[in-house]
């Protein structure tokens, strides 16, 4: 077992539900019998995302401290109506608290919130804070409603944030680009730019800002964020209509969120420290999904060792001080 352990991982799944506590609904969701979960036709057909077992053998593998778990996106269910939102999405916090508290002092429960629906998300967030929970996830893109994040919607959900110094992982969904059906596109490509487009609002807006004790955490090493932030700016600079809304520029802006380590090129990954600083990278393994990190040391290889210890220990360590949970004796 390696020395040094991955204090955290921000960026791991599960499916908390079983067909105990889901039988199913009319709004598109059930079990086949093997046992899988269809959603709005789509199979999550990966064993282990069931599997908290699973989770936790590969955390012991590679010295992985604590996993923040969050419900796959195959979960969002965009399609649904603010009432059958709200529902959805108390029944998957309750699951995924009730699989974290059997395991309390490995795994913690990101909350999903509903992109689109911004007042049940800011319900969702005044009940869970008032139980103690500041931790939660939502989608990056709203692909049904077009919502974006800088829309004055959200303002209440940014301020129950910001008042609970709360966590905030932002995960892609699905994209609306039609463009993007063919060459798996619609997560190879279209995933990136939702979640760049997310951290462009937040920035661009002031909403990053202005709420600014909110940690915006985005996946996958920012989206395809970190390579455009110069264009960005330049649009600032040169008083492109609309770039910029009197607050901070986007290149200060960016500096507040941290990103997950997911880029799969030590170059990529080396340019979002650049761009979010060298203490904003976080360790994150989308597990159990082809997509991520199954093999993080292997697969993290050419990063500088410098930027590699912060993304393994320092970064993940600040990350728990700050939003609370202990790990296992370093």
């Amino acid at each position: 077992m390696p020395d040094s352990p991955i204090r955290l991982d921000v960026h791991a799944h599960l499916v908390p539900l079983t067909p105990h506590n889901f039988p199913g609904d009319e709004a598109g969701a059930h079990w086949t019998p093997q046992g899988r979960l269809v959603v709005d036709g789509v199979e999550l057909s990966s064993a282990q995302v069931y599997q908290p077992q699973s989770l936790l053998a590969w955390m012991d593998q590679h010295a992985v401290d604590i996993a923040w778990v969050s419900v796959p996106p195959t979960l969002y269910r965009a399609e649904l109506d603010a009432a059958s939102a709200l529902r959805w999405c108390r029944l998957l916090n309750a699951a995924l608290d009730a699989v974290v508290a059997r395991h309390p002092t490995r795994l913690q429960a990101l909350h999903h919130l509903p992109i689109q629906h911004p007042q049940e998300a800011s319900r969702i967030v005044a009940d869970a804070v008032g139980a103690g929970h500041r931790r939660f996830a939502m989608a990056a893109g709203d692909p049904v409603g077009l919502r974006t994040l800088s829309s004055p919607e959200f303002e209440p959900l940014w301020a129950a944030l910001h008042a609970a110094r709360a966590f905030l992982f932002l995960h892609p969904g699905r994209a609306c680009d039609p463009r993007l059906r063919q060459l798996s596109l619609m997560n190879l490509l279209g995933g990136p730019g939702e979640t760049a487009l997310a951290g462009a609002h937040l920035a661009m807006s002031g909403v990053a800002e202005r709420y600014g004790d909110i940690t915006f955490c985005l996946a996958h090493g920012g989206g395809t964020l970190a390579a455009v932030a110069g264009r960005l700016q330049r649009g600032q600079d040169t008083g492109r209509e609309g770039a910029w809304a009197g607050g901070e520029k986007v290149r200060v802006a960016l500096r507040r969120f941290c990103v997950d380590c997911i880029t799969h090129d030590a170059a990529s990954l080396e340019l979002a420290a650049a761009t979010f600083g060298p203490g904003r990278i976080v360790f994150g393994s989308d597990w159990p999904f082809a997509m991520g990190l199954s093999q993080p040391r292997q697969q993290l290889d050419g990063v500088t060792p410098a930027l590699l210890a912060r993304i393994l220990q320092d970064n993940g360590a600040a990350l728990l001080q700050q939003h609370g949970g202990k790990g296992r004796a370093a």
